[in-house]
């Protein structure tokens, strides 16, 4: 609905003026910023000229247009021949004859809203719009007529005008003088952030030159070392191969039996030691990648020889090379490739008492190979196939005690495939044999000499409390992980948003550590997104980042500020008081069958966690809202309230939305059913199963939810 204020005619020039002085007299009523006001007088005198100009004279309309929010319209039409190079003069590529021919463009720059409409020999109409401002809601009473009397009052002298265009045009000067004033204060302080940066660049590079040395340092002191203990291994093995082939004289058969554990144990060392050196040289610094032309058939040959010793000493188990056929000829490092699959099959060997063990290899996708290892023997748990790969870990067993070996193969076969461009993975199932697949790029195309930083994986540890860490660098999380290396804490990375958008669904971390400055996003909107979302606003977020922002971020609710680099001291002594304030927790079990309860507490009984029980689901709800609990454990069958109804409630109340729940069912649930339960850290079945695979279901649940999984001596688990 439109409110008509006031019409004027344009027939003279000096209407012209009128209609400026009007246009301002009218703004300044309805509370415009006197800025505001210039330029909808300018605008309104740039049309009116052009309608008496070209137009032959015309009229101005005045009113306010309420739907759908209050702007000020001044409608301008004249009955000239029309327009007829429109879209030329909008375009700003008219120049008039009288002036410049951006009259009308200028106009619409300065308005909010601006519609043309033209017909030859018909005239032409122009609507300008201005937004009213928030402060003018309407005219009192009395109030509209009193402006419209100012307005008719108003001066009709053209000096007049001119001295208020002038005085005008004096105070965007100012304006443009104070705002010149700032940008150039705002250049010095950028000036002196760039020297700061140049300055923490150059100290960067100075740490990075400390490491580099470090690094030539470290990998000069192995060097060494392995020489060193290589001697004397190799001498003992030596020595006792002689007294094995009684070159001075019989031996008894205890002495035998002596000389080969001697034996045993010296080559296990010396395995140790180049295991040990290859490793730290991946992990510390340059590696060389010597990439040359051989075929699969020339590795399988070499192979073949140089594991026949380790075969004769399992004579109840076949090696077996598969000829390789319609394979191209590869060009990558020979050495590496028949190294990983030396550890593959002598791992094989190992763990395999009777049947066979296959080598074999075949076309990949993506213009790769895939090398297989396969044999007969003992199989690995599904829990354990992504650990073999870790440094030093060994799966515990009785075959295993038998023959056990450093826990740095796999590992070492991992890092030098992931340097040629490819990886390494198992198949396998208890009691029926593992396949190891290699699958390695046909042709290098990589640097030949490349500083290898390990991927930092996302793997639970339910002793540890899990940090979850946003940051693009790949060095930056290498530093992380080894700064938590040794404490209570375990680093879980994310290198981008959606990563830790996925991980915050997966888990709730017991703290976050965010650069802002990640590759191609910042990450400031997940800052805000974690402190105004009642479920993440009590998770301490620290802002780790190489600009200097300990304002904004303190601003957007962070609980701590560090540049990079970051110190190990500040992060471990953030991290531990909230590990203080982690360390008396409570749980809530709620649970209608006091038989579920009562074994659900005898299973979780010795961690180190004060339990409180509800019978019920609305009981569940009070007892959550009064004590708030650090962690709910909730059934969903219940007489009185489900729990998926419960599940809802506890997100919806703000004092509860933050507190993690784990389902603990005998419901055998859809996948409706477990989208209804995506709030949910984690689904645990109560199906019957021994203790430590109970344990072991909630501490990786327990992990999920921010809590590592200690456990205490029998008589101090607390219970309510």
């Amino acid at each position: 609905m439109a409110l008509n204020l006031f019409t004027i005619d344009i027939q003279l020039e000096n209407d012209v003026v009128l209609a400026r002085q009007k246009a301002r007299t009218i703004a300044a009523a309805l509370k415009f910023e006197p800025q505001d006001q210039t330029r909808i007088a300018t605008a309104v005198s740039e049309i009116a000229r052009n309608t008496f100009q070209y137009g032959g004279g015309g009229w101005a309309e005045f009113s306010i247009e309420d739907d759908p929010e209050k702007m000020l319209l001044i409608t301008l039409r004249d009955k000239g021949k029309g327009i007829a190079n429109l879209d030329e003069i909008l375009g700003g590529k008219y120049v008039s004859q009288t002036g410049m021919g951006l009259g009308m463009v200028g106009a619409k720059r300065l308005m909010d809203h601006f519609r043309i409409e033209t017909s030859l020999r018909q005239g032409t109409t122009v609507v300008l719009g201005k937004k009213v401002p928030r402060l003018f809601s309407r005219f009192r009473p009395g109030e509209l007529d009193k402006v419209l009397s100012n307005i008719e009052r108003a001066s009709q002298d053209p000096y007049e005008e001119l001295k208020q265009q002038n005085k005008e045009l004096l105070n965007t000067l100012q304006e443009l003088r104070e705002r010149q004033e700032e940008l150039a204060q705002l250049n010095r302080e950028l000036d002196e952030t760039n020297r700061g940066v140049v300055a923490l660049y150059a100290e960067l590079n100075d740490k990075a030159d400390f490491l580099q040395r470090a690094s030539e340092l470290k990998s000069h002191f192995l060097s060494n070392m392995s020489h060193e203990f290589r001697t004397p291994l190799n001498s003992i093995a030596a020595l006792s191969q002689i007294l094995l082939d009684r070159l001075d004289g019989d031996l008894t058969v205890e002495q035998e039996k002596q000389v080969k554990f001697i034996r045993g144990s010296a080559q296990d060392l010396t395995d140790l030691v180049n295991d040990l050196l290859d490793l730290a040289k991946v992990e510390a610094g340059k590696v060389s990648i010597r990439a040359s032309n051989f075929t699969a058939g020339g590795v399988f040959a070499a192979l073949r020889g140089m594991l026949r010793p380790l075969l004769s000493q399992n004579s109840s188990v076949n090696l077996v090379f598969d000829d390789p056929t319609d394979l191209p000829e590869f060009y990558t490092d020979e050495a590496k490739v028949s190294q990983i699959l030396r550890n593959f099959i002598s791992n094989a060997l190992k763990f395999t008492e009777r049947g066979e063990v296959r080598v074999s290899v075949e076309r990949g996708h993506d213009n790769t190979v895939v090398f297989a290892v396969a044999d007969t023997g003992i199989g690995i748990a599904p829990e354990d196939q992504e650990r073999i790969f870790q440094e030093w870990v060994q799966v515990e067993g009785n075959r295993q005690k038998a023959v056990k070996g450093t826990g740095l193969g796999l590992p070492l076969s991992r890092k030098f495939a992931q340097l040629l461009g490819g990886n390494v993975y198992v198949k396998s199932r208890v009691g029926l044999g593992s396949t190891f697949f290699a699958a390695i790029p046909i042709c290098f195309g990589g640097e030949t000499e490349v500083v290898y930083v390990p991927d930092v994986k996302r793997e639970f540890d339910a002793h540890k409390l899990p940090v979850l860490v946003v940051e693009d660098n790949r060095e930056a999380l290498f530093i992380y992980e080894k700064y938590l290396k040794s404490t209570q804490f375990q680093l879980i990375p994310a290198t981008n948003l959606k990563e830790a958008r996925q991980a915050l669904r997966d888990f709730r971390p017991a703290a976050v550590v965010l650069d802002v400055l990640l590759q191609g996003e910042h990450s400031w909107e997940l800052l805000q997104e974690l402190k105004q979302t009642p479920s993440t606003a009590s998770i301490p977020v620290f802002v780790v980042t190489v600009v200097d922002n300990r304002e904004k971020a303190r601003a957007l609710g962070a609980d701590g500020f560090h540049a990079k680099p970051v110190e190990r001291s500040w992060l471990i002594e953030q991290l531990e008081v909230i590990a203080r304030r982690l360390s008396e927790r409570q749980v809530l079990i709620i649970d209608d069958d006091e038989v579920s309860r009562y074994l659900l507490k005898s299973v979780l009984g010795q961690a180190e966690f004060r339990f409180f029980e509800a019978a019920g689901g609305n009981e569940g709800l009070r007892r959550a809202n009064e004590g708030k609990p650090d962690l709910v454990i909730l059934d969903l069958a219940m007489p009185d309230l489900s729990g998926f109804e419960v599940l809802n409630r506890l997100k919806e109340n703000p004092r509860t939305a933050d507190i993690p729940v784990i389902i603990h069912t005998s419901k055998v649930l859809d996948s409706r059913e477990r989208g209804l339960l995506s709030s949910a850290v984690a689904v645990i079945s109560k199906e019957p199963r021994s203790r430590e695979l109970s344990l072991a279901h909630f501490a990786d649940a327990f992990s999920k939810a921010g809590f590592s999984f200690n456990v205490l001596p029998t008589n101090e688990a607390k219970h309510v």
